[in-house]
């Protein structure tokens, strides 16, 4: 068990935050929350007589746990022209994710140990939010993978759909080794490579490099989508493997998912993102390779669907899989451009706009976006407001609206496929580990976020 008295800053304050709507748990209650150190002390209905060294009044404000966001692509090392642990975790930050989870796509691959090892270095003098990162694998590494410690990283990533190098793994008897001996949580991007390329080759003799976007979801399609993810599903069943599928994207295949048993119990889980929610193919015509995404976004059938299968708890967590480009490479013909974009800023402002809409409720949005990660990854000590739990923290204001402008966008890539989208909520506080990182528009930078730690015994 690690010292976590370590990571208490030296002049740390204490803070009272009081008459909140404290979001948690499947409840809204007012009430206070007093922060000491990295912890939260106490939670009462009066708690004024407390002393702290800063009191914030939170009346007409929304308290909610931080955001933990378990698929983020920040680009460092090797592609920091598109962003970096430090750019994108302020975004995070300042849109009220406190904590993520980060994948192994960089320049060099994190394939090794020691190239893992290097980024939790990185976060540890870089990073404003938590952290995590996933091992990555390839081809040739299982046993390099079977040296991780699953008590201090999150996860193993497989790409069984196209990607770039090494990453990618198709081959069933390789997929066989780690999901018969990784003893923790697999993530994975499912979709079938011979149907992709199929379907690329396809359309590229109709219409060459200028490709119309719009056929995307045609060549990145429903079906390759549902056989790999039936297929990973079927070698998790196989093998009794902890496997967590990313980024679904079509309503067939949210009925690859069981919503019989309760999160902790479950095996097999799946993961919805922000822009197979809010965006589908109609939106092509509008934004272009802006919201070019593998898996792609498709139609609004699927986009329903998903969301249907979120409240009925066949998927079980919403995430961002930011993975933010330049304007530059993203300004190209569609077999050129590349899939991605950043998202960490503006998931939790959708997401309660949702609200708004009465397409779900605060307190879902907290379970999935909150709640349900810090289960899944048994993540130590986070994801609730609880006491004696860390003060990852987020104060929401759902009655100021704002406008998301090139002037307020926070990424290192300095655009956003929700450019003039009016959200009528405004993150105004964020706190990371008790310490007020974000105010009102502004950083507090006096300290970084810590390593998450997992609960776990195999």
């Amino acid at each position: 068990m690690p010292n976590y008295n370590l990571y208490l800053y030296p002049g740390m304050k204490s803070y009272l935050i009081t008459n909140a709507q404290i979001v948690n748990e499947g409840k809204v209650v007012e009430g206070d929350v007093l922060i000491k150190g990295n912890y939260i002390e106490r939670i009462g209905a009066d708690l004024q007589a407390q002393s702290a060294d800063r009191v914030i009044d939170a009346r007409g404000q929304h308290l909610l746990p931080g955001v933990i966001d378990d698929q983020v692509h920040f680009r460092e090392p090797g592609l920091t022209q598109k962003g970096t642990i430090k750019s994108e975790s302020r975004a995070a930050v300042a849109g009220g994710i406190t904590s993520f989870m980060e994948m192994p796509n960089t320049v060099p691959p994190t394939f090794t140990q020691e190239l893992l090892e290097e980024k939790y270095q990185i976060a540890k003098r870089d990073s404003l939010a938590n952290y995590s990162f996933y091992m990555g694998s390839s081809n040739d590494n299982l046993e390099e993978v079977m040296k991780t410690d699953v008590r201090e990283v999150c996860g193993l990533k497989i790409f069984m759909g196209s990607t770039t190098g090494s990453l990618l793994i198709d081959d069933p008897k390789i997929l066989e080794g780690f999901f018969s001996r990784f003893p923790s949580v697999i993530t994975t991007h499912c979709e079938d490579e011979s149907t992709i390329r199929r379907n690329s080759e396809h359309y590229k003799t109709q219409y060459g490099e200028n490709l119309p976007i719009e056929f995307h979801p045609k060549i990145r399609s429903a079906e390759g989508c549902y056989l790999s993810s039936s297929f990973a599903v079927d070698l998790a069943k196989k093998h009794g493997t902890y496997l967590h599928i990313l980024h679904i994207s079509t309503a067939k295949e949210t009925f690859l998912f069981s919503n019989d048993l309760p999160l902790e119990k479950k095996k097999i889980t799946a993961e919805a993102c922000i822009h197979h929610l809010w965006f589908n193919d109609n939106a092509y015509k509008r934004l272009g390779t802006k919201i070019k995404w593998n898996p792609a976004i498709k139609t609004p059938a699927d986009q329903d669907g998903i969301l249907e299968a979120v409240l009925d708890n066949r998927i079980d967590v919403i995430a961002t899989d930011h993975a933010p480009h330049t304007l530059g490479e993203k300004d190209a013909t569609y077999f050129k451009a590349p899939s991605g974009g950043p998202l960490v800023q503006h998931a939790l402002p959708a997401m309660i706009e949702f609200y708004h809409q009465k397409k779900i409720s605060l307190e879902r949005v907290v379970e999935k976006m909150c709640h349900n990660p810090a289960i899944l990854f048994r993540i130590e000590k986070r994801g609730f407001i609880r006491e004696g739990y860390f003060a990852d923290l987020v104060l929401a204001d759902l009655n100021k609206p704002w406008v998301v402008e090139k002037s307020n966008i926070l990424a290192k890539c300095g655009w956003s496929p929700f450019e003039n989208e009016s959200f009528q909520s405004t993150v105004t506080h964020t706190f990371v580990s008790g310490n007020l990182c974000w105010e009102n528009g502004k950083f507090h930078e006096q300290s970084t976020g810590m390593r998450m730690r997992f609960n776990r015994e195999f």
